[in-house]
């Protein structure tokens, strides 16, 4: 599966600025409006998300490269990487949804609402990235394109959920 297959909205913005706290309060909305959404989240870091000592720990160290965690209620797929893999290679992992979030991926060329405070003093992405089609903020802006009010997380789940049904109807097209 290829990223046509999704509708990708990147949230970006500097660290700190409040990309996840805006998500937690954005989704459960986007939920109860009867959408299917999945994240990606980047990290520049180098993720250790299985415990020490676990038998899924104990699989991948003896050579697996893959190890799954099942159980009634979720499960997690490790995996071993030669290289990082590419936005296709990430959305080729998920199950069919109607949105698919990346937290983060700033480099990427896809639409994006960039998250911008500016008491941490740091320059807007948007003056520098044709791709950010709004900005929520919790200040006034000058900005090329439409500027949320990041305190008001109903007004930035209505425009990803009309940003949303736009591009939808526009691939039917």
């Amino acid at each position: 599966m290829s990223a046509n297959y999704f509708i990708v909205l990147g949230i970006c913005g500097t660290s700190g600025s409040g990309k996840t706290t805006l998500l937690e309060a954005v989704l459960p909305k986007l939920r109860e409006a009867g959408l299917t959404v999945s994240v990606i989240k980047h990290s520049h870091h180098d993720l250790q998300l299985d415990t020490p000592g676990k038998d899924s720990f104990r699989h991948r160290q003896a050579g697996a490269g893959e190890v799954m965690v099942v159980s009634p209620h979720r499960f997690g797929l490790f995996a071993e990487t030669a290289a990082e893999l590419t936005l296709d290679q990430q959305l080729s992992r998920l199950s069919p949804c109607d949105l698919v979030l990346l937290e983060g991926h700033k480099a990427q060329p896809v639409p994006k609402l960039e998250i911008h405070r500016p008491a941490l003093g740091k320059p807007p992405l948007f003056e520098s990235d044709p791709s950010i089609i709004a900005v929520a903020s919790d200040g006034a802006l000058d900005a090329p394109c439409l500027v949320l009010d990041l305190n008001d997380p109903s007004a930035v789940a209505r425009f990803i959920m009309d940003w949303l049904a736009q591009r939808k109807a526009a691939s039917r097209a």
